[in-house]
C-alpha cells in the first residue's frame, strides 16, 4: 500500500518534480559523459600514438569527478529539502488521518528510491545519447578516425555513475527519515500560513556599504587587470578575497536599497503591481544573500572557465598550422664558457658517431645563433630601461641576445614557406611574437631603438618588432631575436645551431615512423656523448611536429573537457538553487496571490509580476557574474597570451550560447512551475 501511495504521489506530483528531475537527470548525464570518455569508440581509435595524454585526460576527469560528486551531492538535499517543504501539508494531513511518522519516512523512501531510478535511468539513456556526440568532439580534438565508428556504452561509466549517485540518494534518505521525526503536527497544518522573518535593512547603511563594496570591488578589478605589472601573489589572494567579500556585501545592501529606490519614483512604484513585485524582491534577496554571493561567483567560474578552455583550444588550432611548417628541428646549445667547442656542429656530432644528420630528409636548413655579452637585454631597451626595471622586477636583463644573420634567417623563411626580409648595413630588425614581450619591446624604439652589437652601432629598419620565429612551437613563445647583416657576425663564435628539415617520407604513418626513426637515433647519440663528456660542452635537443601536434592536442583536449566538466556541473547547480528558491517562494507566497485576486488584480499583471520577480531573481547574480568576468578574462588573456587568444570572442559566444540554453531552461521552467503553483488554490 505505501508503495502505491509513493507511485501515486509522484505522478499526481510531477510539476513539483519538474526541477528535481531536470536537475537530477542533467547532473547524471554530464557525469555519465564525462566518465566514459576513456572507452569511447573514437577515444579507442587514438590510444594507440596517444595513450599518455589519454591516460592523463582520463585521470584528470576521474579527480575532478570526486568535487563533481560533492557539487551534485549537496544540490539534491538542497533540492529534497524544497520538496519536503512544499509538501508540509500533506504529511500533516497523513499525521492527522492516524500515519505515523514511520511510515510517512517509508513513503519518502520509496518515493526518493523511485525518483533515483527513473533519474538514472533518464540521465544514463540522455548521457549515453550524449556522449555519442562527445565522440565527435573527441575526434575532432584529437584528429582520430571515425570511418569505423560504433555506437558505445561505457559500462565502467554506468557502474561509476550508479554507485555515485546511489551514495547520494541514500545521503537524501537518511536526511529525509531525520526530518520527518522531526516533525509537529501544528508546525506541518500552519505551514502555508508562515514564511521566513526578514529583518529590513536600513537603506542609511545600506547605501553606504554599496559604495564600498563597489570601491573594493574596484580595487580588485584594477589590481589583476589593470596594475598586472605589479601583481604578485599576496596582491592576487588580497584580490580574489576582495572580490568575494565585495560580491556579497553587493548583494546584502542591493537588497535593502531596491525597494528604497523604486519607491523614491512614485510613477514607477504605482505601476501595476510594482509595489508588490518589488517587495518580493526586496525580500527573496534579503532571505538568500550567501546563496546569491555563491551563485555569482560560481556563475563567474563557469564563465571563465569555459570560455578559456575553448579560446585555448582555439587558438592552439591555429598556431599549430603557422608555427609548425617543418617536419622535425634540432637545436646544439653550446658551452658559453668554453672556447673547445667552437668548432662543434649537429653534423660533426651525428658523423662522430656513425649517423648521417641529413639520411631520409628531403630538405634542410641550418641557422647560426649569436650572441654578443656586451649587448644584453637591458642594452637592447636603452633609455627606456629605468621604466622596464620599475614595472617588471623580475625580467632578467643581464641575459645576453640572440642574432642571426639575415641570409640564413631568408633560407629558412624559403623553408618554412615565409615571407623574407631585407636589410641594409647598419640596419637591424628585431622579430618578437609574445605579445607581453612585444608590447615591452616596442617601448624601447620610442627614443630611436639604437643599439650597440660588437662595437658596431646599428639602428631599427621598423619602428616596432616584427612578428616571426626560428623554433617550431604550438605557441608564440619568441621573446626576442635579432636580425642582423651577415657582415656583423662573420666571424663570431656560434653559441647556438638550429637545423631545420622535413622528412623524405610521405603520409602520416610514414612520417611518424620516420620520426620514430629520427628520435631513436638521438637518443643514441646523447647517450654516447654523455660517455665521453662531450654532453657537458654541447647538447643537442629535438622538436618534431608529430610530438607537437599530439602535446598541444592532449594540453587543448585535457582544457577543454575539464572546463566543460566544471563549467556545466557550476551552471546546473547555479540554476538549480536559484530554480528551487524562486519556487520554495512561490510556495510561501499563494495566500499574497489569492489576496491579490480578491482586491481585483488581473491574471495577467500577476503573471507578468511573477514573471519581472524570476527575471530580477536570475539576472541579478548573472549581470554581476558577466561584469566580474570582464575583468577576470582581461587578467586570464595575460597568462594565455603564450597560447594566444584569437578566438576569445568566439569562446565567449559559445559560453554564451551553453549558458542561455542551461540557465535560461531553468528560468523558463521555474516560470511555468511557479504559475502554476500561485494559480492551483485559485
Amino acid at each position: 500500500m505505501l508503495f502505491r501511495m509513493s507511485l501515486k504521489n509522484i505522478k499526481g506530483k510531477l510539476r513539483d518534480y519538474a526541477i528535481y528531475f531536470f536537475t537530477l537527470i542533467i547532473g547524471v548525464s554530464i557525469f555519465y559523459v564525462f566518465n566514459a570518455i576513456g572507452g569511447q569508440a573514437a577515444m579507442m581509435q587514438i590510444a594507440s600514438s596517444n595513450n599518455s595524454i589519454v591516460e592523463l585526460l582520463t585521470t584528470s576527469l576521474s579527480i575532478v569527478s570526486y568535487f563533481v560528486a560533492v557539487v551534485l551531492a549537496l544540490l539534491i538535499v538542497y533540492a529534497s529539502r524544497f520538496l519536503m517543504k512544499r509538501r508540509n501539508r500533506e504529511f500533516g494531513l497523513y499525521m492527522c488521518l492516524g500515519m505515523g511518522k514511520g511510515k510517512i519516512s517509508m513513503v519518502l523512501f520509496f518515493e526518493t528510491v523511485l525518483i533515483g531510478i527513473f533519474s538514472l535511468a533518464g540521465g544514463i539513456i540522455l548521457g549515453i545519447c550524449l556522449s555519442q556526440v562527445m565522440s565527435a568532439l573527441v575526434a575532432a580534438l584529437f584528429e582520430a578516425d571515425m570511418t569505423a565508428y560504433k555506437l558505445n556504452v561505457s559500462v565502467s561509466a554506468i557502474g561509476k555513475t550508479v554507485l555515485y549517485f546511489a551514495v547520494m540518494y541514500l545521503s537524501v534518505m537518511l536526511l529525509n527519515g531525520f526530518s520527518v521525526t522531526k516533525m509537529k503536527l501544528i508546525d506541518l497544518l500552519a505551514s502555508d500560513k508562515r514564511s521566513e522573518s526578514v529583518k529590513a535593512k536600513s537603506p542609511a547603511v545600506c547605501i553606504p556599504v554599496f559604495i564600498l563594496s563597489v570601491c573594493g570591488l574596484a580595487w580588485a578589478y584594477i589590481t589583476v587587470a589593470v596594475r598586472y605589472k605589479d601583481l604578485t601573489q599576496g596582491k592576487l589572494v588580497a584580490a580574489i578575497i576582495m572580490g568575494m567579500v565585495t560580491t556579497f556585501f553587493i548583494f546584502w545592501s542591493v537588497s535593502g536599497m531596491l525597494l528604497k529606490i523604486v519607491m523614491s519614483s512614485k510613477k514607477l512604484y504605482y505601476k501595476e503591481l510594482n509595489a508588490f513585485t518589488f517587495r518580493q524582491i526586496s525580500s527573496k534577496i534579503n532571505t538568500v544573500v550567501f546563496s546569491m554571493t555563491v551563485i555569482c561567483l560560481m556563475l563567474f567560474v563557469t564563465i571563465c572557465t569555459l570560455s578559456a578552455a575553448f579560446s585555448v583550444r582555439n587558438s592552439m588550432n591555429k598556431n599549430l598550422l603557422g608555427l609548425c611548417p617543418v617536419d622535425v628541428q634540432l637545436e646544439l646549445r653550446k658551452s658559453h664558457a668554453d672556447e673547445e667547442d667552437a668548432d662543434l656542429s649537429i653534423e660533426s656530432i651525428y658523423k662522430k658517431y656513425g649517423y648521417d644528420v641529413k639520411e631520409g630528409l628531403s630538405e634542410c636548413v641550418t641557422v647560426n645563433i649569436y650572441e654578443d655579452p656586451d649587448f644584453t637585454l637591458g642594452d637592447s631597451f636603452g633609455s627606456y630601461l629605468e621604466t622596464v626595471k620599475a614595472n617588471y622586477r623580475f625580467l632578467a636583463t643581464e641575459d645576453p641576445q640572440s642574432l642571426v644573420s639575415i641570409s640564413e634567417y631568408n633560407a629558412l623563411m624559403r623553408l618554412y614557406g615565409k615571407e623574407e626580409l631585407s636589410l641594409d648595413e647598419g640596419e637591424y630588425i628585431l622579430l618578437c611574437d609574445y605579445k607581453s614581450m612585444k608590447n615591452l619591446r616596442d617601448g624601447a624604439f620610442a627614443d630611436g631603438g639604437k643599439i650597440t652589437v660588437f662595437g658596431k652601432d646599428l639602428t631599427p629598419k621598423y619602428k616596432e618588432c616584427t612578428e616571426g620565429f626560428i623554433n617550431i612551437s604550438a605557441q608564440h613563445i619568441n621573446p626576442g631575436l635579432y636580425v642582423v647583416p651577415d657582415s656583423l657576425v662573420e666571424g663570431k663564435k656560434v653559441y647556438a645551431e638550429v637545423f631545420s628539415a622535413n622528412y623524405v617520407a610521405a603520409g602520416k604513418e610514414e612520417k611518424k615512423a620516420a620520426d620514430k626513426l629520427y628520435t631513436q637515433n638521438l637518443e643514441k647519440i646523447r647517450a654516447a656523448a654523455e660517455k665521453e663528456g662531450l654532453s657537458k660542452k654541447a647538447r643537442i635537443s629535438i622538436n618534431t611536429k608529430v610530438d607537437i601536434y599530439e602535446s598541444a592536442i592532449g594540453l587543448g583536449a585535457i582544457l577543454t573537457f575539464l572546463g566543460l566538466y566544471i563549467g556545466l556541473v557550476f551552471l546546473v547547480a547555479s540554476g538549480a538553487i536559484l530554480a528551487l528558491k524562486e519556487l520554495s517562494e512561490s510556495v510561501d507566497s499563494v495566500s499574497r496571490y489569492e489576496m491579490l485576486r480578491k482586491i481585483g488584480a488581473d491574471e495577467a499583471d500577476i503573471n507578468k509580476s511573477l514573471f519581472r520577480q524570476a527575471f530580477i531573481f536570475f539576472s541579478l547574480p548573472l549581470i554581476l557574474a558577466v561584469i566580474h568576468s570582464v575583468f577576470g578574462m582581461q587578467f586570464a588573456i595575460k597568462f594565455l597570451e603564450v597560447f594566444g587568444t584569437d578566438g576569445i570572442a568566439e569562446s565567449v559566444g559559445i559560453t554564451a550560447i551553453i549558458l542561455l540554453v542551461i540557465y535560461g531552461g531553468y528560468f523558463i521552467i521555474t516560470y511555468v512551475n511557479s504559475k502554476w503553483i500561485i494559480s492551483e488554490k485559485q
